[in-house]
């Protein structure tokens, strides 16, 4: 195994580490309080764990892979040992899995087991995404053993994020509940490009309802569950950690990613632990969710590692975000601040003219700039926030669409640094009373490549009355160069990031009319429409 800790190393940008030697403890057996049991595997350095501070991994993606190559051996070989365990119902561990709801629970329980071992010690929380959400989970009944969390890509509430009020994402818990519903399968990993396939084409079912039967063979219950429950249904309350953030036990490093389905809720986490005076630090970089970077690997050895020995971690500001520029890679530069949103950064209309320009100053006359939706042909995602397509890509093909509008300024004068939070207001109007309003921030290079920043969509009922549609668009750290221009696009669906509108209001999983719309986006003196960008 020592090529594959030679390329992960590399491949994070790891220091070499004290030893390359492992010994695998594998199927603990981890009881739980209703008589289940979870399996877990322990990693040591060859020479013996005991005593080292444990890093523990609750996971349900199984013990294998690139979660035990890719995550217990670099932290293994460098101070910790591991323990990666499987949650309920996966991969030989006990009982049934009910997605995201009895993580706390079994995380208790689990730690209650883990203290009573006579190898461990001190302990930190490790991990991304849902291995980040059964952090917080337990993070204000905690042991006194646990000495930090380090929650990557993540929040407290994860589910709820998918449901958020201002629209219904579909393609990512959608592909999450295909995933857990295949990773068992013979050959799962070699089949991952087919299987690719058939859930993209299951995303376009005409109704929703069975999807889950085309891509999987069977019903998924956490896809049912999505299609059933609104984000304000008690049906969600046993996954909503939120109430438990404040009451954190341990210091918190939240890492993120400028492109994560789950950044605003993560970021809310962050400021909701800042107002509560607890110890916490937050990075931010350029990354999409399954970015594979080495900083969550640099927290726990540089963070939470240091606290688990009775130290303190070196000092650093508490919130380090990269400030993303234009272009295909990660352009840009890391900076530090104090909070988040960071002070000083004055919030600055732009408004939308009509014909397609954007300026600081209003509009003298009014005017109507039109397009028609037609959700049998949904306008389509491109980039942002996905697993498998997100990220900064140029959106000069989106843009050439007779479905989306585009408002520009001129070339800048200098440099417009956006950090913060981004909201659009857009009054719209539509010929049918269910619309979506989508809304993208662009950076266009000197050679007119539009590069999408960030975005957001709101569901609006009542929309054939003209109404100001508030979207709220994901978070950014961006800089538009001098000679660059800033663009907003306004357009009525990004599939299938988002469930496409069908027009007639009904449930989206069970909806099979559709009916296009001409939609309407007001501007003027008399019904303007504008983007606030935090600016300085």
């Amino acid at each position: 195994m020592s090529i594959a800790s030679r390329i992960i190393q590399r491949k994070l940008g790891l220091d070499d580490p004290a030893t390359r030697k492992l010994t695998v403890e594998r199927d603990l057996r981890v009881p739980m309080r209703d008589g289940v049991e979870l399996l877990a595997d322990r990693w040591t350095p060859a020479g013996g764990g005991d005593g080292l501070p444990t890093a523990l991994l609750r996971s349900p993606y199984g013990r294998a892979g690139l979660l035990a190559t890719g995550m217990a051996r670099p932290l293994a070989e460098r101070g910790f040992q591991v323990l990666i365990q499987s949650t309920r119902g996966g991969f030989g561990s006990g009982g049934e899995m009910d997605a995201l709801r009895q993580e706390r629970e079994d995380g208790l329980d689990t730690l209650d087991w883990l203290v009573d071992q006579p190898w461990s010690d001190a302990i930190v929380l490790v991990g991304m995404s849902y291995l980040g959400f059964v952090q917080w989970a337990v993070a204000d009944s905690l042991p006194p053993q646990v000495k930090a969390m380090v929650a990557q890509v993540t929040e407290s509430a994860l589910t709820k994020e998918f449901m958020r009020p201002d629209g219904v994402s579909l393609e990512l818990p959608f592909e999450w509940g295909v995933l857990v519903g295949t990773q068992e399968r013979p050959l799962a990993m070699l089949r991952q490009r087919s299987q690719g396939k058939k859930t993209g084409s299951a995303l376009h079912r005409i109704p929703l309802r069975d999807a889950d039967i085309d891509a999987i063979g069977h019903r998924s219950q956490y896809i049912q569950d999505v299609f059933d429950h609104d984000a304000d249904d008690p049906f969600w309350d046993r996954l909503d950690h939120r109430h438990r953030v404040a009451d954190a036990r341990v210091p918190v490093s939240s890492i993120g990613g400028w492109y994560d389905i789950f950044l605003p809720g993560q970021l809310r986490d962050f400021k909701t632990l800042q107002e509560a005076g607890k110890p916490a630090r937050l990075t931010v970089g350029p990354w999409t969710h399954a970015a594979f970077t080495g900083i969550g690997f640099t927290e726990a050895l540089d963070f939470a590692l240091p606290l688990a020995r009775g130290e303190q971690p070196a000092d650093r500001a508490p919130v380090r975000l990269h400030v993303m520029e234009s272009g295909d890679d990660d352009t840009g530069d890391w900076r530090d601040f104090d909070t988040w949103p960071p002070k000083g950064y004055e919030p600055k209309r732009f408004h939308l003219h009509p014909g397609g320009a954007l300026a600081p100053e209003a509009p003298t006359d009014s005017g109507v700039d039109e397009y028609r939706y037609d959700p049998a042909e949904p306008t389509p995602a491109f980039g942002g926030i996905s697993i498998t397509r997100g990220g900064k890509v140029d959106n000069t093909e989106l843009e050439a669409r007779p479905d989306v509008l585009t408002y520009t300024t001129p070339p800048l004068d200098g440099d417009t640094e956006v950090i913060g939070e981004v909201e659009a207001e857009i009054r719209f109007k539509s010929s049918l009373p269910f619309a979506d309003v989508f809304v993208r921030l662009c950076d266009v290079d000197p050679q007119g490549r539009s590069w999408n920043v960030c975005d957001g969509l709101t569901t609006v009922t009542g929309a054939d009355d003209l109404t100001p549609v508030a979207v709220s668009l994901w978070p950014t750290a961006h800089r538009f160069k001098q000679g660059h221009r800033i663009r907003v696009q306004v357009s009525s669906g990004a599939f299938p990031r988002y469930a496409r509108n069908h027009g007639t209001g009904e449930p989206f999983a069970d909806a099979v009319e559709m009916r296009p719309a001409d939609q309407e986006v007001h501007s003027g003196n008399e019904n303007p429409s504008w983007i606030t960008l935090p600016t300085r």
